[in-house]
């Protein structure tokens, strides 16, 4: 990831909370010069993190065996329009976005898959809780054989936080809420949009 110093973030915890607070990660693994690119939620067992796909995914050949493997997980975005500021500025884009690089191991045993899957569902169904997974239930048995887990050992954190730091305070302030305004709206504009077209 590119790091101009004044957009980096050092801090384990505040790159890790993007992690935690947008699980739905995109997992990057490369064979020679191709790509292999799936989305997924990863959640935390410990120092862990972990997932599952479907197990005819081409890209399970790629999470098992200590492969290397970037994931990414995207925090909110957004284009910045100097009209905001109140100072003289050109448009820009910010973005919280984190790297977590590791290696990755495919976890096999049936009653390790069901936990993590009762792990991911608690995590997931936080705060309310309204639904739990019962390890016991006999439907999750049936899916086992359909279902790769995985885990990644993460070896390196990058996080990439472009929040117009390099801006005077006001501007700054001005930036924080047009990020928060503009994913408010545009994820209800999209959606409303997407349902239309297609449902």
């Amino acid at each position: 990831m590119y790091p101009p110093k004044h957009h980096q973030d050092y801090n384990i915890d505040n790159i890790k909370e993007v992690a935690k607070a947008y699980p739905f990660a995109t997992l990057i693994s490369a064979n020679n010069s191709i790509p292999f690119i799936t989305h997924a939620p990863l959640i935390f067992h410990g120092k862990k993190l972990v997932g599952h796909i479907d197990a005819n995914n081409p890209h399970t050949q790629f999470l098992k065996d200590n492969h290397s493997i970037t994931s990414v997980f995207q925090g909110p975005q957004t284009y910045i329009s100097p009209s905001i500021y109140s100072t003289k500025q050109l448009p820009t884009w910010n973005y919280i976005i984190t790297h977590a690089i590791g290696k990755v191991n495919q976890i096999k045993d049936p009653i390790t898959i069901k936990q993590s899957m009762v792990t991911m569902t608690e995590f997931l169904e936080n705060p309310d809780h309204k639904f739990t997974l019962d390890i016991n239930d006999q439907r999750m048995d049936r899916l086992l054989p359909y279902i790769h887990c995985f885990e990644i050992e993460v070896e390196q954190w990058e996080g990439k936080f472009k929040l117009s730091q390099d801006k005077v305070p006001t501007d700054i302030e001005n930036a924080k809420q047009e990020l928060i305004l503009n994913n408010q709206k545009s994820v209800a504009d999209f959606v409303n949009d997407i349902f239309k077209r297609h449902l």
